[in-house]
């Protein structure tokens, strides 16, 4: 037995903010080394030394504390420890704390002004090569932590075993710990300076637990070989702004399912691709996969910003996601949540006892309506932990672009709150100003390490530039939602086709404004969800009306300057609001109207890719001329899109159930003129009403034009009409 020294309380009480001044191996003022070992639940230890010998260690007298002393003349450069259970088994294993720190200065430094933005690849659990062993370096920032352990089944989850060492006023804590290697669960054993332990998930954990199930897990996040390098050489191509761009919105865990099981990403990647490729889309956009605890909240209440949902598989599963896309041609997006962050006790939030991650005052850090705290934009560490967070699914998972959620809600201060219930900033604006100059810098980032990808923003409110470069003073996203087109749209599709004369102005506002941005149409998951009703519950009239209107309005989405978004489910019209505990009703597919509905977005998709005049110019003025924009009496819309080398497409849309014969359509050219597209075909479920295929043009003055065509148009519906060569 050895008495216990005054410097051993904090490791005997775990309170110790630094094991390694105490633990370890260390040399003695007049000569010889010192080993001390904590280890509770262990009969005896032993120090193994370099020639072999083994020497017993003496224990603390009521203690887990173990030391042993050397003279000068013993080599212990490279000693093990061998440890005995009480039940006699003993095994080796290096000395955790006889290893030298991990993280270099200028990570340290990088980190402390928010510019390190590859520290995915240093902060969380990495298996490692140190100093010739093999283990697992862990490292997590808590400055106002008084302790912060590892805490795993490799030490019974004691905070007690495995203290780390805090790396200064950086804030950050690290260890290695050896012979761990991947799939080990593990989380953060944190004391507070009131002396409260936290258990927390790993912030920059790459793998997690399955739900309910919480624990961050050890990942080798280099091990996927991937083939998908002809796509992102050709990415920048595939992705300009002037080539088609058609997007499936997914939920991953009710777009199909196993009876009452969800897809691995291996299966969902097979048929996703399959069915994605027969209709004609170019992206599939995921709602976040980022690991999240609670089925309900769609992934938008995130507490692994660095890791892909356990639901359907580990990492490497969701890579070969990734890669099987890329490999037939798709692209994929992901839906990621920078806004706010749940209050769960295991996650981000009060990290190490404080407001880390989000901001101290309730009136800037709390959105009361979704019960999530809001991220402290101002902070460095906070907005390194974001973008890395960002070029992290970019890097890793070779993902095509970021969908970003709820950017309004970063944008303003005042952002659904009543007067008192904010603060104003230091010009006394509503602008979130630090939140404006975290997503100039992510964008830039972005677009500067990963040329091709995209950034979108969920953004509805008339904030100027947001897909505008940062250098001319705009938020630098590649695009930007069409939230009022969509609201418009929807409004005017409700209408019974009566009315529908008194709301002509709803369908052709968004010309106004429609080369400000860079836009996307979208139909999106919001609009069928919290009792909206799915999208062909929406229409008016009849069964027969409601999905004669449903291609209508996908027909004019198709054909509308902008690229585009439709959610899962609605290319089929199924009956039932969206529910994410249950698969699609794919079974309707069998059966018209839906059937036709699902071939005309199929045709739509195809007709869309195949034309540029639909694409090319989505994004300049000289890609549109109305026709007609004012006939409102007989609600009808016609206009013509344009490619870079003048070819033209004519488009005219039928709002209401009634036949329009004779109608005159202004051309530029004379010729043939072959439908390329009836919505009221017999094929999509419609009445076959139309002009026999094709139209000879007439000198016959219209709209502007000395030539004309005499059409027939369907009632519901859109014809599409180019000139024949």
């Amino acid at each position: 037995m050895v008495l216990i020294p005054a410097e051993a309380q904090p490791i005997l009480e775990a309170r110790s903010h630094d094991p390694f001044s105490f633990l370890g191996c260390h040399r003695r003022k007049k000569g010889g080394h010192t080993i001390r070992v904590f280890r509770p639940r262990l009969a005896n230890v032993s120090v193994v030394l370099n020639n072999g010998d083994v020497v017993p260690m003496k224990r603390s007298e009521g203690t887990d504390l173990f030391c042993l002393r050397f003279s000068k003349k013993i080599d212990i450069t490279d000693y093990r420890l061998r440890l005995f259970h009480a039940d006699g088994h003993s095994w080796e294993q290096d000395d955790t704390y006889r290893f030298s720190p991990l993280l270099g200065d200028m990570d340290l430094h990088l980190i402390g002004e928010g510019n390190h933005f590859e520290k995915y690849n240093i902060l969380g659990a990495h298996l490692r090569n140190h100093e010739g062993v093999q283990g697992v370096a862990f490292a997590v920032w808590a400055p106002s932590a008084s302790r912060v352990s590892v805490v795993g089944n490799f030490n019974h989850w004691d905070g007690r075993e495995n203290p780390m060492r805090v790396r200064g006023a950086s804030g950050i804590w690290e260890l290695f710990i050896p012979g761990l290697c991947s799939g080990e669960t593990y989380k953060y054993e944190v004391r507070t300076q009131s002396g409260e332990l936290l258990e927390k998930t790993d912030p920059y954990a790459q793998q997690m637990e399955l739900r309910p199930n919480t624990a961050s897990v050890v990942h080798d996040g280099h091990a996927y070989v991937w083939n998908d390098a002809d796509w992102l050489k050709n990415r920048v191509k595939h992705q300009a702004l002037d080539q088609p761009m058609s997007i499936y919105e997914v939920h991953l865990g009710s777009w199909q399912r196993n009876g009452e099981s969800f897809l691995n990403y291996r299966d969902l990647a097979h048929q996703l691709v399959e069915y994605c490729s027969w209709m004609g889309y170019t992206h599939i956009e995921l709602l976040p996969i980022t690991e999240h605890p609670f089925d309900g909240s769609w992934g938008y209440q995130t507490v692994g910003y660095f890791a892909p949902t356990s639901r359907f598989g580990t990492p490497d599963d969701f890579c070969y996601f990734v890669d099987y896309c890329h490999q037939h041609g798709l692209g994929v997006f992901l839906d990621w949540v920078p806004a706010h962050f749940p209050k769960d006790s295991h996650g981000l939030a009060r990290f190490d006892g404080t407001p880390l991650y989000e901001h101290e005052d309730p009136r800037m850090g709390e959105h009361k309506d979704w019960g999530t705290y809001i991220f402290n934009f101002g902070r460095n560490e906070v907005r390194n932990f974001l973008i890395a967070s960002a070029l992290f699914w970019l890097d890793r998972y070779h993902l095509d672009g970021l969908r970003v959620d709820a950017v309004a809600s970063m944008l303003y201060l005042d952002y659904s709150r009543e007067e008192g219930e904010w603060v104003p900033n230091q010009y006394g604006g509503r602008e979130n100003l630090e939140a404006v100059a975290f997503l100039q810098q992510f964008n830039h980032l972005v677009h500067e390490r990963f040329p091709g990808t995209v950034t979108m923003a969920e953004e509805s409110t008339s904030w100027p530039m947001v897909s505008r470069p940062t250098w001319l003073g705009g938020l630098g996203f590649t695009m930007k939602w069409n939230m009022g087109w969509m609201n418009d749209t929807l409004e005017y599709f409700k209408h019974e086709s009566i009315h529908r004369s008194y709301h002509h102005n709803q369908m052709t506002f968004s010309l106004v404004y429609a080369h400000t941005e860079n836009f996307i149409l979208p139909f999106s998951h919001d609009e069928v969800v919290h009792g909206k009703g799915s999208m062909a519950k929406k229409m008016p009239g009849d069964d027969g009306q409601k999905f004669a209107n449903l291609r209508l309005l996908y027909a004019y989405m198709f054909t509308h300057p902008g690229k585009k978004l439709q959610f899962m489910g609605i290319e089929f019209g199924q009956w039932l609001e969206w529910n994410e505990a249950s698969s699609l009703q794919w079974d309707q597919c069998q059966h018209m109207p839906h059937q036709g509905l699902q071939i005309l977005v199929r045709d739509l998709n195809h007709l869309y890719r195949d034309t540029p005049a639909l694409h090319e110019l989505d994004f300049e003025s000289k890609g549109f001329e109305w026709l007609d924009c004012n006939d409102h009496a007989q609600s009808v819309l016609s206009f013509v899109r344009m490619d870079k080398n003048g070819g033209v497409i004519y488009v005219v849309l039928n709002m209401t159930p009634v036949v329009r014969e004779n109608y005159r359509l202004g051309v530029f050219a004379e010729g043939v003129y072959k439908e390329r597209l009836n919505s009221d075909a017999a094929c999509y479920g419609g009445d076959n009403i139309g002009n026999d295929g094709s139209v000879v043009s007439e000198p016959i003055a219209a709209m502007g034009h000395a030539l004309s065509l005499s059409l027939c148009l369907p009632p519901l519906a859109c014809l599409v009409l180019q000139q024949e060569e």
